[in-house]
């Protein structure tokens, strides 16, 4: 289920991309970011703040001993990434990066540099087919799936609709070990005023991206079953803060409409 190179489309990837001020993008994808932008004006600030929370989850991960990370949905790459980070605090880290943008592809493999000690490994593939994950050469030359993983899916989720995004957590979810966790942010309305979640709905089907958003309980139900770490599902910027700074930038859950999450498999 991989998709041909259309710069004519917009693509999440790059539209992300030009929310976090890259220049990796097309007209179409500016365009699809000046809508969503007009419609939501925090949505930069939402984009900053979901990148806060990558650093900081992989981070926290990686202080729980998780040296092997999954990441489902990559985007075009912005420093610091997730082995960056992650070698940081383990330079043996090893990371296997997911996305089916051939333009992330191709910055992946110009961009992601691994301490020499660790690993880094791309695979062009979707994230709604686990399978071809699963099955992947690259992924089993890297990650030993024997061993704790931190699986990554942040502001990926919130394109697959169902039931391809439950049974990709499913299998995924089913192959990793005790010690393993796995973070999800996702978009949601559930943060806002029933009048003003209808209009976001709207925006969201929309967007070129194709957005769909999920309320707590579908989230929940995404882990299948995993024991959510404290704090548990809450507004983005309200997962394990840094120095407990609950709204950074003055954003409040209904600006950021974003959930964040962590589950461990234990």
């Amino acid at each position: 289920m991989s998709d041909p190179f259309d710069p004519t489309v917009a693509r999440s990837a790059r539209v992300y991309d030009v929310l976090l001020g890259g220049k990796t993008n097309f007209a179409a994808d500016r365009a699809a970011a000046a809508h969503l932008t007009a419609q939501f004006p925090s949505a930069p600030l939402v984009a900053r703040e979901n990148r806060r929370f990558m650093q900081r989850v992989v981070h926290w991960m990686a202080l729980h001993g998780v040296t092997q990370f999954l990441d489902l949905g990559t985007g075009i790459p912005t420093s610091p990434n997730v082995h960056e980070i992650a070698q940081q605090v383990t330079p043996r880290a090893r990371v296997v990066y997911v996305d089916h943008d051939p333009l992330v592809l191709a910055h992946a493999r110009a961009l992601l540099i691994s301490h020499p000690a660790g690993a880094v490994a791309y695979i062009h593939a979707d994230i709604r087919d686990p399978v071809a994950i699963l099955g992947a050469a690259r992924l089993h030359d890297v990650i030993d799936l024997a061993q704790p993983v931190g699986l990554l899916a942040i502001a990926a989720l919130h394109f697959v609709p169902d039931p391809y995004a439950q049974q990709t957590m499913r299998e995924l979810l089913s192959v990793l070990t005790p010690g393993s966790f796995v973070a999800v942010t996702h978009f949601t309305t559930d943060l806002r005023a029933p009048a003003d979640a209808a209009r976001a709905r709207d925006v969201a089907a929309r967007m070129g991206t194709g957005v769909v958003p999920r309320t707590r309980d579908e989230l929940a139900r995404l882990f299948d079953g995993r024991e959510l770490v404290e704090p548990g599902i809450v507004a983005l910027p309200r997962w394990q803060p840094d120095g407990g700074q609950a709204e950074p930038g003055g954003l409040s859950d209904a600006d950021v409409s974003m959930f964040a999450a962590v589950a461990s498999c234990s």
